[in-house]
């Protein structure tokens, strides 16, 4: 049983900080694992969680993999759980920098607002009568919020890389001479980047593997299944031995993290093959030989049904709960093809037509 703050060694230069699971009815917010490292005399942090006693837990990570004179903040995509801490980079009495995904910012600025939007998203199939409200409580968990300090600046201000390991090229932005690789993925959201630590041969995947299905409105699930093929092929050819991520509270090593990537992109086929079977069950047998194929969806019969597929699968990822799966659900009917066909909350969904309608003849043609 692990508890927040509890500590990994992964060598005598790294450290695996652990977080804690999301519980929204006891007001728990979820902490995002992080990495602490040093290359040569920097100290390397991978995302900074949220909490105060997850910064004490960061803090006594440092002085493990000390001695350093520099620092290092990475974060990894700007949701609430990987950014609370980030400031640390400005108490830790010497030179630091801190690096931010610049499409990340605005969420990063304004959480509310993000919030608000994802939850607009699935009001309907979720059944939610208060986004605007549940997005204000769910934000207040994550205290003290600390996302930017004096020195945060984003990637982005840096010119790109092409980075190859192995037998793989990525764009990005390298660190400490090339020990630390910070490589574009953008699957879980939009900013979202994975880290490559060359020395001890670590691959932190942040929420890249959280779950079959991209839940976040801003999610690219065709990226996601990318940059999970993309780590097992770095396994494979020898270029990564240890495999993190910011949710599972495990080290993988080897062949089992190879295994565990191919289950998620198993479990990604699995599931979008549920979800078309519901689509086609629901939407029953109107138009199934023409370009409506599959008929109008009710989105909130979907989610209560893709609920069920989740749960009967066992892939429902970190942090399980209603509103992600109603989220999950909602980019899995756009992942098949279907879009709401009004802005209405309880608007059907069904897949655009193929071809545009033939076009009425003149008045008095025939």
């Amino acid at each position: 049983m692990t508890a927040l703050g509890d500590l990994i060694e992964i060598d005598d230069r790294t450290v695996l900080v652990l977080g804690q699971e999301l519980d929204l009815g006891r007001g728990q917010p979820d902490v995002a694992n992080a990495l602490v490292h040093r290359a040569g005399d920097t100290l390397v942090l991978v995302d900074t969680g949220v909490t105060e006693d997850f910064r004490t837990a960061l803090l006594e990570a440092a002085g493990r993999v000390g001695p350093w004179s520099r620092a290092l903040v990475l974060t990894t995509h700007g949701h609430l759980d990987h950014v609370g801490n980030n400031d640390l980079a400005d108490g830790l009495g010497v030179p630091a920098e801190h690096c931010v995904p610049a499409p990340d910012v605005a969420q990063m600025r304004d959480p509310v607002g993000y919030w608000v939007r994802a939850f607009e998203s699935v009001a309907g199939p979720a059944a939610l009568t208060d986004p605007a409200g549940t997005a204000a409580r769910v934000v207040s968990l994550f205290q003290p919020m600390r996302p930017f300090g004096q020195t945060t600046r984003t990637y982005e201000e840096r010119p790109p890389e092409q980075i190859r390991i192995g037998p793989l090229r990525f764009t990005g932005w390298t660190f400490a001479d090339g020990a630390v690789r910070v490589l574009r993925s953008q699957g879980h959201c939009a900013g979202h980047v994975i880290v490559h630590l060359r020395d001890p041969g670590v691959l932190h995947l942040s929420d890249e593997g959280n779950g079959p299905c991209g839940a976040m409105a801003d999610a690219d699930q065709l990226k996601i299944q990318t940059v999970l093929g993309s780590a097992a092929v770095l396994f494979e050819a020898g270029e990564a031995g240890l495999l993190t991520d910011g949710h599972t509270f495990a080290v993988r090593r080897g062949a089992e993290a190879v295994s565990h990537l191919d289950r998620l992109l198993s479990s990604a086929a699995a599931l979008q093959e549920a979800g078309l079977g519901l689509t086609e069950e629901l939407g029953g047998a109107e138009g199934a030989e023409g370009a409506d194929r599959g008929g109008r969806v009710d989105a909130s019969a979907f989610t209560a049904r893709f609920g069920r597929a989740v749960a009967d699968l066992g892939i429902g990822g970190a942090n399980p709960n209603a509103l992600f799966t109603a989220m999950m659900a909602v980019n899995q009917l756009r992942e098949l093809g279907l879009r709401p066909e009004s802005d209405a909350v309880d608007a059907p969904w069904s897949r655009p037509p193929l071809r545009n309608p033939e076009p009425a003849p003149p008045p008095g043609a025939g």
